[in-house]
């Protein structure tokens, strides 16, 4: 068994390796088709031509397009991502400074999204095909559909702007600097409330969905039916083959979802001003910063293939029959 894990770990490094590859090799064609040229906000009328060149030398982007690639290549697969032309700064110094409010708002966020579906679904299946649970069936498929921005703002106008009970934007009030370790905790969370259910909607709603069906497919197979013939309990049918037999496929999404959200939460972290990832990447990519764009890609990718690992260990765990499939 252990050999097997072993094969199944190098297997998917060897893969991860490749599509970082081709990852990065995308990004770099992509930042350089757009339009614009990050040289232009350094540069002022009044400079020389020599200065300009000089300021585009600095940068590395006077040489040709193919040497610009290798070289790139190079520093990336040895850890060196460059500096960032907007802060002036080591990029993996700017992201670190990023990465872990992202890491403690996505870990978070992501806790709720279990606990919340977990407990939905557990209650709704006590009453399988009733009226409470069809209601909850559609509220989690409107829940759902709902894009973030558009439930990010209504929460904004409706909590914010019109009953302003919560902050617009930022993670901390202006005058905290005198108050305590505890109250300035306090007030982070208060700030974060309207964040965290703007990207904790949707991931409950879809865990919710996938425990749910799984609950109600298993408990209609036949073994459980023999399990209650020879006179098991509900609960103890329920703890040792439903929820384990139906957590598989959840594991799954949930390594997508948490490698999505350790990402970046891109649209949220913009509504909301919140100094993390995925504001960071929009921020990059505005100012035509190449080094921080594929930086933060870099990461992303790199967390997104980190979890998906720890997410087929943890399958192989609960179901050992799957490690060869997963090999294959």
């Amino acid at each position: 068994m252990k050999s097997e894990l072993l094969k199944l770990f190098i297997n998917r490094i060897l893969t991860s390796i490749l599509v970082l590859f081709l990852l990065i090799t995308l990004v770099f064609i992509l930042i350089r088709l757009a339009p614009g040229d990050p040289v232009q906000k350094f540069i002022s009328p009044k400079l020389s031509p020599e200065l300009v060149t000089q300021v585009e030398k600095s940068f590395n982007l006077d040489k040709p397009i193919l040497v610009q690639y290798f070289s790139f290549l190079t520093k990336v697969f040895t850890g060196d991502f460059g500096i960032s032309y907007s802060y002036r700064a080591s990029v993996l110094t700017v992201i670190k400074n990023y990465f872990l409010f992202t890491l403690i708002f996505s870990s978070i966020s992501f806790l709720l999204q279990f606990l919340i579906a977990f407990f939905i679904a557990g209650f709704t299946f006590r009453y399988k095909d009733r009226l409470i649970d069809r209601i909850t069936n559609r509220i989690a498929v409107i829940i759902y559909t709902i894009p973030s921005f558009v439930l990010g703002l209504f929460l904004i106008i409706i909590f914010s702007v019109s009953l302003n009970l919560f902050p617009t934007s930022g993670i901390e009030s202006i005058h905290r600097d005198s108050a305590s370790i505890l109250q300035k905790i306090s007030d982070h969370l208060y700030h974060l409330i309207l964040p965290l259910i703007t990207l904790t909607a949707a991931g409950s709603a879809m865990f919710y969905r996938y425990l749910r069906d799984g609950f109600s497919e298993i408990s209609d197979m036949n073994f459980i039916t023999n399990l209650r013939a020879s006179g098991f309990s509900e609960k103890e049918i329920f703890k040792r083959h439903i929820l384990p037999n139906a957590i598989q496929p959840v594991i799954s999404v949930a390594g997508i979802e948490f490698g999505i959200l350790l990402g970046g939460a891109l649209i949220t972290e913009v509504i909301f001003s919140l100094p993390g990832m995925g504001r960071l990447t929009v921020s990059a990519i505005i100012n035509h910063d190449y080094p921080l764009v594929i930086g933060c890609t870099f990461i992303a990718g790199l967390t997104m293939i980190f979890t998906n690992l720890i997410a087929d260990i943890v399958k192989v765990k609960f179901d050992k029959r799957l490690t060869k499939e997963l090999i294959e």
